[in-house]
């Protein structure tokens, strides 16, 4: 869940010399926010319909948390691909963004937003050797990259400080492990179950706190605090929806609060496709180079020249040899 993978200041830049300053505070909530919700699915007329009522209730009275476990897993462990061309992400203060998105498990993620007046500007990516993120507001103008296993030891984790590696817990393919120490369920008002989590990672132990509808068995709330009881982040999930195809219930809109950045944001998900990606599509997972926004690795920033690159901006080539998830 919790990263095991955070640059130095100061941030370098191609030139070799530290940027001039770091990122805004909205940017830095932006890329926060953006990278917390980076998955979920969505809506569509011809995909997907909503649950009709009255819906079987999955998890009686008195649960245990295998029973817990096992619904949600049940669900969203099949969950191999979301992708949706027709998205959209409000922020309170800025216009709406129109976006796409890929992911597929366990960690290749796609996500590209627009306006219809500027074009392009945000592109958020990973593959299973590095993130980045570029903004087009932002200043610098750069496109900010860091390897997995550099993200402890680096200036990624103060502007990002979920890991990447959860993007794929955080909505649409959220898993509750069996092997970790789960506490609970504890019932809540409006037949919900809520179940803590510790995690330990390298800035100490993390509290996934996972609320689940004990009527369809979904995921409606997950939030995260930091080893001082510090709330750093929280998704919830207004709606729910069944795909006919492959009857996985995935989530329409998601609501974000990252209180540490005092950010919040909206996002939609048009129409949705399940475990319909091709996931060895390699331009989907290729770190994009962009006129005027040169490379930073945050982990290295003094090792950065105009011309420098990453070892590979591509996945490996075992990725190559995936097969599309059907």
């Amino acid at each position: 869940m919790m990263g095991n993978r955070p640059c130095h200041r100061p941030f370098g830049c191609p030139s070799g010399r530290p940027l001039d300053r770091p990122l805004s505070r909205p940017l830095t909530a932006l890329v926060v926010s953006v990278t917390l919700v980076a998955l979920s699915g969505a809506n569509c007329p011809n995909m997907v319909h909503q649950f009709g009522a009255p819906r079987p209730r999955v998890l009686q009275p008195g649960a245990t948390i295998e029973q817990v476990l096992n619904v949600v897993n049940a669900n969203n462990g099949r969950i191999q691909s979301l992708s949706s061309t027709d998205a959209s992400i409000s922020v309170p203060g800025s216009p709406t963004l129109r976006a796409n998105l890929a992911f597929c498990r366990p960690g290749l993620l796609r996500l590209r937003a627009k306006t219809a007046l500027t074009g392009p500007e945000l592109d958020l990516g990973s593959n299973e050797e590095l993130f980045w993120f570029w903004v087009r507001r932002a200043e610098p103008p750069a496109v900010f990259y860091c390897r997995h296993a550099d993200y402890p030891d680096s200036a990624a984790q103060r502007m990002i400080p979920i890991d990447p590696a959860w993007l794929g817990d955080v909505l649409g393919a959220a898993t509750l492990d069996p092997a970790l120490p789960h506490q609970g369920p504890y019932a809540m008002p409006g037949d919900r179950l809520q179940v803590r989590t510790v995690v330990e990672t390298v800035q100490g132990p993390m509290t996934r706190i996972t609320v689940v509808d004990a009527i369809g068995g979904a995921i409606v709330e997950q939030h995260v605090y930091d080893t001082a009881g510090g709330r750093v982040a929280s998704a919830v999930v207004e709606q729910h929806r069944r795909d006919p195809l492959t009857n996985l219930v995935v989530p329409r809109v998601v609501k974000i609060d990252a209180p540490q950045t005092q950010f919040q944001m909206r996002l939609d998900l048009g129409t949705v496709q399940v475990n319909r990606l091709d996931c060895a599509s390699q331009h989907l997972w290729t770190m994009p180079r962009i006129e005027g926004a040169p490379l930073v690795d945050l982990a290295h920033p003094p090792r950065m020249t105009p011309t420098s690159v990453p070892r590979s901006s591509a996945p490996p080539a075992a990725l190559n040899r995936r097969r599309s998830v059907r």
